[in-house]
């Protein structure tokens, strides 16, 4: 369906109504006739698709909006705005309103880093626009800036905290000595983090977010199962406490890069120089570098999560996707031109931190060195210390100079086996130095 200039008003239908969605209420009530004056004409709200109409919500949600019968809401709409997250039902709701000519806003970054393409590929037959700002890094502007304002320039890589809960947990264990758990709690307590925050502390939610922005910034298609992923539920108050004596915080990295023989994007924790802006991310904020050939480095920075700012992303969404059904115009679809190969994580650069429990005796350091040399693995520094609680023992911190992430990763498998070494204490990537 159509909308001309001459139309007094635009139909948006909302699918959920939680944090965010009563947000995107809250918005569309309080700032209507603001918000009628920047798109010219008015965004009437006609129905918000929940599990339970008679759950309580706050006031400013109109109860005579609510309805259990999702299917109906969609195809009778202008503008659908899926904030209700999960895979299924959203996916058929978002098939069926694009289906029926619907622009689509939605925040959800699972679904699109798994059926992303399917999705770009109805809302291209349909005519209409599929936007997702709100999908990654809360408030933070960086879908459009890559689409759009970087499309004249080559990234070549996307590097960043995109995921609040994380951030927020690591910057209490490195602030006030927490253990994993504890900050975990703590972030519970605050919202930050969900009763079950697997998907969090696992960084499942970062890994989505990085397969959109990979496929954003290199014009590939890269799905979920394409992103290396590994979390920080192994991260302890020692190893924070390491980092912190070695010049270092630990962040959740989402890491996305373009190199001449193809596309990477991983997620790992990794050790941040006290000097890097990334290092100085603290609570539950996000920020995101991007580097391009042309615009050189770019960082943007804001609070990743939360109601009021993704509601704020959505929103932004909402109004240009209402000026384009105004004008019969239509954002830039998915571009997969370049169709680059998605590299193995093994295959990428990368530098380790290796801390080691070892025997206190001659030779040790010889035996490690043997097998650095055996894996072509180049050692930056080492740093030792006698172990006050393991007497005959001492603390070994191996810093490796850049080298391929299946070499290093080979080389800690071999060392893990010499009779030497007690134990492998952590292993950490090293970024940004």
């Amino acid at each position: 369906m159509s909308i001309t200039q001459a139309s007094s008003k635009l139909r948006v239908a909302l699918l959920g109504c939680g944090v965010v969605g009563t947000q995107v209420v809250r918005i569309l009530v309080e700032h209507s006739d603001e918000l009628a004056a920047r798109v010219g004409a008015r965004l009437e709200l006609v129905g918000i698709a929940v599990r339970d109409t008679q759950t309580p919500r706050e006031s400013v949600v109109p109860q005579n909006l609510l309805t259990e019968d999702a299917e109906t809401l969609v195809e009778n709409a202008d503008i659908v705005v899926e904030v209700m997250g999960g895979i299924e039902p959203a996916r058929s709701l978002i098939v069926r309103a694009l289906g029926a000519g619907a622009t689509v806003i939605t925040a959800n970054k699972a679904l699109l880093a798994q059926d992303g393409p399917a999705l770009y590929e109805a809302a291209d037959a349909a005519g209409v626009d599929l936007s997702f700002e709100a999908a990654v890094a809360g408030a933070i502007p960086i879908i459009r800036p890559i689409r759009d304002s970087l499309a004249g320039d080559k990234v070549t890589r996307v590097l960043g905290i995109v995921n609040g809960t994380t951030n927020y947990v690591l910057d209490q264990m490195t602030k006030h000595g927490l253990g994993f758990d504890e900050a975990v709690k703590d972030a519970q307590a605050l919202g930050y983090a969900e009763a079950d925050p697997t998907a969090d502390v696992e960084g499942h939610d970062a890994a989505a977010k990085a397969a959109i922005l990979a496929s954003l910034a290199f014009h590939t298609r890269v799905a979920l199962k394409d992103v290396s992923c590994e979390g920080i539920t192994h991260v302890t108050a020692d190893d924070v406490a390491w980092a912190q004596r070695s010049g270092h915080v630990i962040k959740l990295l989402a890491m996305c890069e373009q190199s001449d023989d193809g596309v990477v994007a991983r997620v790992y924790p990794a050790l941040v120089p006290h000097e890097h802006p990334l290092a100085n991310v603290g609570d539950a904020f996000n920020a995101v570098f991007v580097e391009a050939e042309n615009a050189g480095p770019l960082m943007f920075y804001g609070q990743g999560a939360g109601g009021a700012p993704t509601a704020s992303a959505v929103m932004g969404d909402l109004v240009s996707a209402a000026r384009n059904r105004l004008t019969g115009a239509k954002s830039a679809g998915e571009s997969t031109y370049a169709d680059l190969p998605v590299l193995d994580a093994g295959q990428t650069d990368t530098r380790y931190q290796i801390r080691l429990s070892v025997a206190d005796k001659p030779g040790v350091l010889a035996a490690i060195a043997e097998v650095f040399a055996e894996q072509g693995v180049s050692i930056e520094t080492v740093t030792q210390a006698l172990r006050d609680d393991h007497e005959g023992y001492a603390s070994l911190v191996v810093t490796t100079h850049q080298g391929k992430e299946a070499a290093l990763a080979q080389t800690v498998e071999t060392i893990s086996r010499l009779d030497v070494i007690e134990e492998i204490m952590s292993v950490l990537r090293v970024e940004g130095s």
